[in-house]
């Protein structure tokens, strides 16, 4: 399982609470590191996280799957209050688009 650290998701970014760079796995939202330089920061995660799977795998837990091996069908359901989805549909009437492409096209 300490084998797909290299699998997960990373983020590196300034802290200006704590004047440090902080590391962050989007897979293990609750771990970070802190460190001075951003290349500390990244080991400093990648090595908690590998930790953290090798916990897990002695005390026989299953490991998040990796966000990058993860299928994804491309749909997903948003609410939004009548007013928007009005408005959107008749935004893309004026383009001359489905709902779907208009939508689609804002959030890329």
């Amino acid at each position: 399982m300490a084998k797909f650290v290299d699998r997960y998701t990373y983020r590196v970014t300034w802290s200006e609470e704590d004047q440090e760079y902080v590391a962050m796995c989007a897979e293990f939202p609750s771990l970070s590191w802190l460190a001075e330089t951003q290349e500390e920061a990244l080991s400093g995660i990648r090595a908690l996280v590998k930790e953290c799977l090798s916990d897990m795998e002695e005390n026989g837990e299953l490991a998040p799957e990796p966000m990058a091996t993860k299928k994804y069908s491309g749909k997903f359901m948003v609410r939004v209050p009548p007013e928007t989805h009005r408005h959107l549909a008749m935004e893309a009437a004026e383009a001359g688009v489905s709902l779907n492409r208009l939508v689609a096209s804002r959030l890329h």
